[in-house]
């Protein structure tokens, strides 16, 4: 797949050896979530539903954090946030005011981007789909995500929210946002964790995403995102026997 360039969000706030100082105590119990990178170890800790907080060489990332700002006074501040789109359970401004720290910088796709008030605008870069760029080293692609099935294509149109894929120090990371089983997530390569969304009627069933992750083999995937409405909510271990094993399936404490 090929992008067009942006060079943005060079810092000099570069967490490595920093990050992981509040999870020492916890390594052990957190050791089935953590993953090699060249220069170090990235920890994936879920918070609820679709937000989580990577903690890595390069920084520590929070990835669509709503809710609580308790939830994450465990972790460090954030010196990257991600948004896929302006959604309430992916974006919440208050949220956002509680987390951010001076350095911390934020991407976010344009829709989001309009909807930031001026002061988390000033930290915030925006990037559409094909864009590409890069924090602290880290590259970072901005994936569509997107609805096909006729009657959801007012929760998520094409062109409009992002996916991510994020290389960390060697390791390559696809966060889904909110999508169905598009052709740019079959079409994904070499990709080593995988955050797969699958809620109806708001993105797709188990069936789709594990014949999406299914063709893209990730070596990892994280079902996440999988409680949906009226009877949408899908069954993550029903789409780990869909895998039978072809991808090895993670489960994060999303909603506890």
């Amino acid at each position: 797949m090929t992008y067009s360039r942006r060079s943005f969000l060079k810092t000099g706030a570069a967490a490595t050896g920093v990050v992981f100082l509040p999870y020492v105590v916890g390594a052990a119990a957190h050791a089935g979530n953590e993953f090699a990178t060249d220069s170090g170890t990235v920890s994936v800790n879920a918070i609820a539903h679709a937000s989580m907080v990577l903690l890595t060489p390069v920084g520590t990332i929070h990835v669509d954090p709503v809710g609580d700002v308790a939830q994450y006074a465990d972790f460090p501040k954030p010196d990257l946030i991600l948004l896929t789109h302006h959604h309430g359970d992916h974006f919440n401004v208050d949220t956002l005011n509680g987390l951010v720290a001076d350095g911390t910088k934020l991407i976010t796709n344009p829709e989001v981007y309009n909807q930031l008030p001026e002061e988390l605008k000033a930290k915030a870069s925006q990037m559409a789909n094909g864009d590409s760029g890069e924090f602290n080293g880290m590259s970072i692609d901005a994936i569509p995500a997107y609805n096909t099935t006729e009657e959801r294509l007012n929760f998520h149109p094409q062109g409009r929210d992002n996916g991510y894929v994020l290389v960390i120090d060697g390791l390559r990371v696809y966060i889904s946002g909110d999508t169905e089983d598009i052709p740019e997530m079959r079409a994904l390569k070499d990709i080593d964790v995988a955050f797969v969304c699958m809620n109806l009627p708001f993105t797709m069933d188990v069936e789709a995403a594990a014949s999406a992750v299914s063709e893209f083999q990730p070596k990892y995937v994280y079902p996440y995102h999988y409680h949906g409405r009226d009877g949408g909510t899908q069954d993550p271990e029903a789409f780990a026997k869909l895998l039978n094993d072809a991808v090895q399936v993670k489960m994060g404490n999303w909603y506890s």
